[in-house]
């Protein structure tokens, strides 16, 4: 890749990196406070999806480094990247709603990173990108049925 193909495919992936961050981030605060009557099957699978963000981030982060970029880090570089808010919400619905649409947001982040890669010819970070969005979409679907009566 050309150094401007490195740096459109890094600029892309720092922001799936920011928002995977900042979805950790909002899922680990709603495994600590969500409560109600779905409190045990909602404590495991936000600890199961922020577990997984965990591991995520780190590979992302990894791969803006191969391709020559220093990876963000830090809450304000996330917070200028991300397009994920703050987890404001306190009902155990409202949980469920607000991680629902920030898994749909990082998928849609996801699938901008992918149409970078495709667009140069990276073939690790399109796979990585499509591993990515289907980790979202299932996540969004296994959130979604949750909320459909």
């Amino acid at each position: 890749m050309t150094s401007n193909e490195r740096s459109t495919v890094a600029d892309a992936l720092s922001r799936v990196l920011a928002d995977s961050y900042s979805l950790y981030i909002k899922t680990h605060g709603y495994h600590w406070n969500v409560t109600g009557p779905n409190f045990p099957a909602l404590h495991t699978m936000f600890e199961q999806q922020y577990t997984e963000l965990a591991l995520a981030v780190d590979q992302i982060a990894e791969r803006i480094r191969a391709v020559g970029a220093k990876a963000p880090a830090g809450y304000k570089a996330f917070a200028d990247l991300s397009s994920i808010p703050d987890g404001a919400a306190e009902k155990d619905t409202d949980m469920i709603a607000d991680l629902l649409a920030g898994h749909e947001m990082v998928a849609k982040t996801a699938k901008e990173a992918l149409e970078a890669a495709v667009s140069v010819g990276d073939d690790v970070s399109e796979g990585l990108m499509v591993d990515r969005i289907t980790v979202h979409d299932k996540a969004a679907w296994m959130l979604r049925s949750m909320t459909e009566q």
